[in-house]
């Protein structure tokens, strides 16, 4: 008995404190996934009811078990949304923990609801529909960020402030157009959205296992439902394909750099050398020691979760990457990824709302700003071109010939005097002085998809009548 206790403890040593019953335990420990699947137990509940009320009405199980199924499931949903419900790591999955307790409270026709349907294409079904809620959220949030820019955008369709390329002052542009183009990108990211929507509207149950059933099912009704356009078409593949979630983390990793780019932005903005933003209390943070401070923190968390939601694709593709058709229990690793992107892209995009809404946008910096590193030297130039025929490619010589005068003065283009311009060519008139104001520039750029505020509000009022 001696030697066996000995040899107990080193089994309880050699597995560890939290492995102490051996392999069992650590096989409980990676096979379950309770801890976070539970978050399916609406679309598990929904779909198995779908499916028992299809098989009652092509007469495979009875409709007096239909009822009993149905009841049962109806009390286990209030009983977790109440938070009364025990969920079981030793029955694996939410699958299972509602089995049982469906068992547990009718009896001997809850064994008849998983005729024709395997947990294959359960979790298929619930984990496709949890995803299509989810973009629809991220649909009705997007939309709102996308308000939130074209309000900013109409207030400040007139305000000058520098427009960048290199990060170095190129030429003026509007505060509103600057805002504009994030409407573009966010209004792209809400078109791959609904783009997601419509390729994962496909219902898998009746999928089974890999190989559909032999029980006369009818999965269209079953599609109808639950708010399918059709049936999948490919029982291997319906369990096999986990193309909606990595296209959901595809389209979150491109929406969350795009808020990335603008926090990137707003933290540049609200520094003191900026100083073209102020964001309230409500978005920043105070110093633990230098009382004059006040950080962007919401515009920084906003920045680090891209990384962290872009980790969730590469973490999906990587697990999907290698797997012969057709389920894998590596494919039970997807849900924590997708789950966590979901909740970190809501939360970025709240945020990016609120802080839009929020900020106060200081119109004499950006004013100030905007006639800085001779950024009406491309007006010049086109001036050149138009007034007084020079080639573009002469026009730019000669411009740049009057940035360095300019600079030699340490004055601004408008700064210059006639004499100074005509000294580099005499072509140069008077009239020249009507382009070289910040204002003057942004009113001029009327092509298409411009910065004049006159165009500025144009897009306005197109995003207005398609938001």
């Amino acid at each position: 008995m001696a030697d066996g206790t000995k040899d107990a403890g080193s089994s309880n040593q050699m597995w560890g404190g939290r492995f102490a019953s051996g392999p069992d335990a650590i096989m409980e420990e990676i096979n379950a996934s309770i801890g976070f699947d539970k978050k399916l137990y609406a679309q598990d509940i929904r779909g198995s009811i779908a499916h028992a009320t299809m098989l009652a009405k092509q007469g495979i199980i009875s409709a007096e078990d239909k009822d009993k199924i149905v009841q049962g499931l109806n009390t286990i949903l209030s009983e977790i949304e109440a938070g009364r419900f025990e969920f079981s790591r030793k029955l694996e999955d939410i699958h299972m923990n509602i089995e049982a307790r469906l068992a547990t409270l009718i009896g001997p026709a809850a064994g008849r609801l998983h005729t024709a349907r395997s947990r294959n294409d359960q979790v298929a079904l619930d984990f496709r529909l949890w995803v299509k809620e989810e973009l629809v959220r991220t649909d009705a949030a997007l939309t709102d960020l996308i308000a939130a820019l074209l309000d900013k955008a109409q207030e400040h369709a007139d305000t000058v402030m520098p427009g960048f390329t290199h990060l170095q002052t190129a030429q003026p542009v509007t505060f509103g157009h600057h805002c504009m183009a994030y409407v573009e990108m966010f209004g792209r990211d809400r078109s791959r959205v609904r783009h997601a929507i419509d390729h994962m509207d496909e219902c898998p149950i009746g999928a089974a296992a890999l190989a559909g059933t032999g029980f006369r099912i009818d999965r269209h009704m079953t599609a109808e439902a639950l708010g399918f356009r059709s049936p999948t078409r490919n029982s291997i593949d319906t369990v096999s394909d986990r193309d909606f979630a990595l296209e959901f983390l595809s389209v979150a990793s491109i929406c969350a750099v795009h808020l990335s780019r603008f926090a990137e932005e707003i933290v540049i903005w609200s520094t003191p050398q900026f100083g073209f933003i102020r964001l309230s209390d409500a978005f920043s943070t105070g110093s633990s020691i230098m009382p004059q401070k006040k950080n962007p923190d919401a515009a920084e968390l906003v920045r680090a979760k891209t990384g962290r939601i872009n980790g969730s694709l590469v973490a999906l593709l990587t697990i999907m990457k290698g797997l012969p058709l057709a389920y894998s229990k590596d494919m039970q690793e997807d849900k924590e990824q997708v789950f966590d992107a979901a909740e970190n892209l809501e939360l970025a995009i709240a945020a990016m709302a609120g802080m839009v809404r929020d900020m106060t946008v200081r119109v004499d910096r950006m004013r100030a700003a905007a006639g800085s590193g001779f950024s009406t030297a491309t007006d010049l130039a086109d001036w050149l071109v138009r007034e007084a025929g020079l080639p573009f490619r002469d026009a730019h010589h000669v411009t740049g010939r009057a940035v360095a005068l300019a600079e030699q003065k340490a004055c601004d283009l408008a700064d210059l005097s006639l004499d100074d311009l005509k000294s580099i060519h005499d072509a140069i008139t008077e009239k020249v002085f009507d382009v070289l104001t910040v204002d003057a520039s942004v009113a001029s750029r009327t092509s298409f998809g411009g910065t004049a505020p006159s165009e500025v509000r144009k897009q306005i009022a197109w995003w207005r009548g398609r938001n």
